[in-house]
Parts: structure tokens; sequence; C-alpha cells
């Protein structure tokens, strides 16, 4: 990596020149793995790019390393955090997490009342999500919209998704849910005070 500095950013129209090289890196990475994949085009990735919706990483070098983006469904009700893709070289360095990090964080300021979902067959993005605070749900869990399950379609696995009615295929889908955190996060604060109140008496 010669020592390169990593930048982790927002996306912008000018990184459609990487447009490219991560459909490809996708679709590579995935026929590596042996899982199946929604195939995404230039177009829509540079399309996530130009709306504020991505994050990428390029090194100081300008070299493409990472990227994900967010997309809403059910007009705000639901988000769905996708295509986590690091370039082969640049992984296990600590950049897919930051970039996770990234688009969590962008989602939740943009929608900060909605459900955030991740669909995933990697035991690392599903590692990354449990930190988050994500569990996992199924299908009917998520949005239903036909938009997005209509990006299914050019996955390898989407006869199996058909034949299940759509209630479960060989991804594991997982939900972040704003109430149940919060209610996570008060029960603490609660179990905290009553702590400091007993060593008080």
């Amino acid at each position: 990596m010669n020592n390169q500095i990593i930048f982790v950013r927002l996306a912008t129209k000018e990184d459609a020149i990487y447009a490219g090289e991560i459909v490809d890196e996708t679709l590579n990475s995935a026929i590596i793995r042996g899982s199946g994949i929604s195939r995404r085009t230039p177009a829509s990735i540079i399309e996530k790019m130009e709306t504020g919706k991505a994050i990428i990483a390029v090194t100081s070098g300008g070299e493409w390393v990472g990227f994900s983006y967010f997309e809403n469904w059910e007009h705000g009700k639901f988000i769905s955090n996708s295509g986590l893709i690091v370039k082969p070289k640049f992984r296990n360095s600590g950049v897919a997490k930051c970039i996770k990090n990234r688009i969590f964080n962008l989602s939740r300021r943009h929608f900060p009342q909605a459900r955030i979902f991740s669909i995933t067959s990697g035991a690392a993005i599903m590692k990354m999500n449990s930190q988050l605070g994500f569990e996992p749900v199924t299908f009917d869990q998520i949005t239903q919209d036909e938009a997005f399950w209509a990006g299914c379609a050019s996955c390898t696995n989407f006869d199996i998704l058909k034949r299940k009615k759509r209630r479960n295929c060989l991804c594991t889908a997982m939900l972040f849910t704003p109430e149940h955190i919060e209610q996570i996060v008060t029960q603490a604060a609660l179990a905290d005070k009553k702590q400091q109140s007993l060593a008080i008496h």
C-alpha cells in the first residue's frame, strides 16, 4: 500500500470515475466467495454518489479502496445499507469497518427514525452489524417494497427466494430499530442510576 493515507468520506459526482471498478470488484468478490449478489450497474453507483447516498474510501494517490451506499424505502420508513466492498489488497486493514460505520451514521443522520437493514451472507459484515446494534430478523420484518426485491432478480440465488415465497434465502437479514436501541439505552441509564443510589445508601 506504500504507506499511503486512506481517506474515508462522502462520495461525490467526481468519484464517478471509480464506478466501473466498484461494480467489477463487487461481482468478482461474490464469484470468489461462491455467493449470490444483486448486480449493480455503473449508472446506479454514480446515482448514489451524485445524491449523497454513498461513502467512498480512496488513497492520497487517488486509488479507489472501498465503497458502500444507502437507499430509502417506503418513504423513509426503511433504509438499506448495501454494497459494502473493499479492494482485496486493502482488506484486513480496518477500512471496511470504518466505511460501515460512516454509511450507518450517514443513514441515521438523514433518517433518524428509520429502521435500517442489511442483507448479507458475509460473516464479517454480520459481525459489524451486530456491533452497531443490528439483530437477525426474518424477511417479513424488513421493507416489502417491490422495487427493493426486484434488485434480487440478478442474484444467482433468486430462484431460491422465489421458491420460498420471499420468506428467506441464503442471505441473512439484519435490522437496526431506533426505538429498540433507545429502550436499551434508557434501561441501562436506569440501572446505572439505581446502582448509584444503592452505593449512596
